[in-house]
């Protein structure tokens, strides 16, 4: 089934998440007529080499073109050659562009298919996704119209004191007018008392409409103060989440709805009462409530306002280099980085140039880090109506970079008790609002960010993002790493999952988290409570390696994501077990029963392990790991399907029958054996085989690599060219 159709048929609240990520850079419309060409096409590596993305771009629009001349219906064909000028338009000068935008998308689908078929999820994303949340936001929603409605009233109580004001203007004016003789006159001291009632009416509105507008002011305050501005640091920490592996981003589209429409309230409440203040000049008279009640209500509506549109300033995209669109938070310098900041508020007075300025480590304490950095491009832009988010204002800086800065001393890279990617900088935005006489000083900050200068630092660079991301929720802890907090299994085995789930399409279930809560803590009843530091994560070595625990698992990922891909998303890779695990599935197992492991002593390798009955007992033999160097030369479907054993006097075997528990071989990997034989050629077909050697079988035997110059020689001692030759070709 193509992924596609497996995304049509979840459940709505993971389409909802499918929903959020396509846009105008690449419409779900697109999506569905491409389904599988799209699938077909190599998307990740075209966004690192220019010339196959040209390649894949100008096929896509061939591809599309057809598309619209096939379709019969008229509306679809006319939204299809819209769709095609304006991805012409916008990936013409950057074919690489799109193909990461479809690389990102066609990921973010296979985590999303990942976190379906999970039969639980973890704490982390329970909290993201629950009912109560759900809930508050149904509360806000609620809270924002009612205040609306009630700032809308208070428009019509303004709009009739204006109308009783200028009535009692015109009587009291008109009364001045009479002549004074009748002043002492019966009618005149009718008209007077007249008057006076209605001057006590006014001054009962006032009154009633002053209260009133202090309580909706009350009542926008306390809406900011305990539920918009918690939303807005929940969404945040969403993001942070989000930064690193965990459920797809949403809700900034609702936050800017609660945001706007708060921020119309408010106006229009400032508008009112510049409004009270006029009508003030006309009449006012002794204890008139305005005067007395009206410039503290000002000051404190110009706060709210001055506030609200300050916190509306946020990241939408933290920095990213195109290049590792998976890993955020991660600069390497002189490579371009892109980064997207966006203003919450939607009104019209705000649709005018507003520039907005980028610093790198602003306010960073002196002596905190060994490395300075700066930005040689141009580090300003203006902000733009964005049509794709409701009408929003943002701006996106895509050719942003960082050099170091030579220190005068002559002194280079990191001197303290910190390592590179240890350092913790910072990215700042900057911007100045004048709106209805406020002047707002925006300013935001990106997420701690990690600076590399050479590609070997990312695994170590990914690991503090995941580490700060899963353990603080704090936007400008730089100093994180001096002291790091211990993570709880339960919090990291989650994350753990996600890179599996975001980097190769299907997360981890319990038994693989299992296994590897083992391998990090040594065997316990519950993993659960058990505590893990930093170190022991990403610096020390696990006992007898050369390498730590995140770097292991970094190569394994590796490994997954360029060569073992389908085989892992189809789940027929355990991945990780142990030797006595394997052996004790294995054990009861039809002859030729196997599975594949990862190993635990290789970086980046993976085996397999099959069983045999000898004399009643069972006896497993593992293969030498495959590492990427083999994997390029042959796919892993291949190895398994025309995998041989040589033994003395004996034509060459393969003994793998089952994928385990009992599932035939080609049955599991048919489909994506690469290379198939060729019955109409009439050459004789040759095939790369790759063969273990056992002239002596010892407890364990282990492959050479296919072919290579070592196994010719050894081969030659036992076998004549031609026999191999022949043996080969009548495969």
């Amino acid at each position: 089934m193509s992924q596609w159709k497996q995304i049509q048929q979840l459940d709505m609240k993971f389409l909802e998440q499918v929903d959020y990520f396509y846009d105008d850079n690449f419409p779900m419309e697109l999506r569905q007529v491409l389904a599988n060409w799209i699938e077909s096409q190599d998307w990740e590596t075209a966004t690192n080499h220019e010339a196959m993305a040209t390649v894949l771009f100008n096929n896509f629009l061939i591809q599309l073109e057809r598309q619209c001349t096939q379709e019969q219906n008229f509306l679809h064909r006319h939204n299809l050659k819209r769709i095609f000028h304006q991805i012409q338009l916008r990936y013409k000068a950057n074919p690489q562009h799109l193909s990461a935008v479809i690389s990102n998308c066609l990921r973010e689908e296979r985590r999303i298919i990942s976190a379906a078929s999970m039969q639980e999820q973890g704490p982390l994303e329970k909290s993201m996704q629950n009912s109560a949340a759900l809930e508050k936001q149904k509360n806000l929603d609620n809270r924002v119209a009612v205040i609306r409605s009630s700032v809308q009233l208070l428009d019509q109580a303004v709009k009739h004191l204006e109308d009783m004001q200028d009535d009692f203007d015109f009587r009291y004016k008109t009364l001045q007018l009479r002549d004074p003789v009748e002043r002492n006159s019966q009618n005149m001291k009718q008209e007077v008392m007249a008057l006076q009632e209605i001057l006590n009416r006014l001054d009962y509105k006032r009154k009633e409409i002053l209260s009133k507008m202090a309580d909706v002011i009350k009542e926008i305050d306390a809406l900011v103060a305990s539920q918009l501005m918690p939303e807005l640091q929940e969404w945040k920490r969403r993001q942070q989440i989000a930064c690193i592996g965990g459920p797809v981003l949403t809700g900034l589209d609702q936050l800017q709805n609660w945001f706007t429409m708060t921020a119309q309230s408010l106006f229009q409440i400032k508008r009112q009462l510049d409004k009270l203040d006029e009508l003030i000049v006309k009449v006012t008279y002794e204890s008139d409530p305005i005067p007395l009640q009206r410039p503290q209500m000002e000051e404190q509506v110009k706060y709210l306002i001055y506030h609200l549109i300050k916190s509306s300033f946020v990241v939408e995209k933290q920095p990213c280099m195109p290049t590792h669109p998976q890993k955020p938070l991660i600069i390497k310098t002189q490579v371009q980085f892109t980064t997207k900041v966006r203003l919450l508020v939607k009104l019209p007075e705000v649709d005018y140039q507003l520039k907005v300025k980028t610093t790198f480590d602003k306010d960073l304490p002196s002596g905190k880090v060994t490395r300075q950095f700066f930005i040689p491009t141009n580090n300003t832009k203006v902000m733009d109506v964005e049509e794709s988010s409701n009408g929003c204002l943002s701006v996106e800086f895509r050719h942003l970079q960082l050099k170091e800065k030579k220190c005068m001393s002559g002194a280079k890279g990191n001197e303290g008790p910190l390592t590179v990617t240890e350092e913790l900088h910072s990215l700042s935005f900057e911007a100045m609002l004048c709106l209805q006489g406020l002047d707002i000083d925006l300013e935001t900050c990106s997420l701690p960010l990690v600076v590399i200068s050479n590609v070997s630092q990312l695994p170590a660079g990914w690991a503090s993002v995941m580490w700060y991301n899963l353990l603080t929720d704090e936007p400008k802890n730089l100093a994180f790493f001096s002291n790091p907090p211990r993570a709880s299994w339960s919090q990291l085995s989650e994350v753990l999952s996600w890179q599996f789930s975001s980097f190769a399409g299907r997360g981890l279930n319990k038994e693989q988290l299992s296994m590897l809560g083992d391998k990090l803590l040594g065997q316990h009843a519950s993993y659960n409570d058990c505590q893990v530091s930093w170190s022991k994560f990403c610096k020390e070595n696990i006992p007898g390696k050369s390498f730590s625990f995140w770097l292991w698992l970094d190569s394994i990922l590796e490994l997954i994501k360029k060569h073992l891909l389908p085989v892992w998303i189809d789940g027929y890779i355990m991945g990780f077990v142990s030797k006595e695990m394997e052996r004790a599935l294995l054990k009861d197992r039809e002859p030729g029963t196997f599975l594949l492991r990862f190993s635990e002593s290789h970086l980046g390798g993976i085996t397999f392990t099959w069983v045999e009955q000898e004399s009643g007992e069972a006896k497993f033999i593992s293969v030498e790991p495959y590492t990427k160097n083999r994997l390029s030369a042959l796919p892993i479907a291949d190895i398994i399907r025309d995998y041989k054993v040589i033994a003395d006097g004996i034509v060459p075997e393969n003994p793998l029958k089952f994928l385990y528990p009992d599932i035939p071989k080609d049955e599991a990997f048919g489909k994506h054996y690469n290379s198939q034989p060729n019955r109409v050629c009439p050459y004789i077909p040759t095939i790369l085989i790759p063969i273990s050697l056992n002239t002596t079988p010892p407890p364990c035997s282990s492959p050479e690599p296919p072919l290579s110059p070592e196994m010719s020689h050894m081969l030659s001692e036992h076998i004549s060219a031609y026999e191999i030759e022949s043996v080969m070709s009548s495969l």
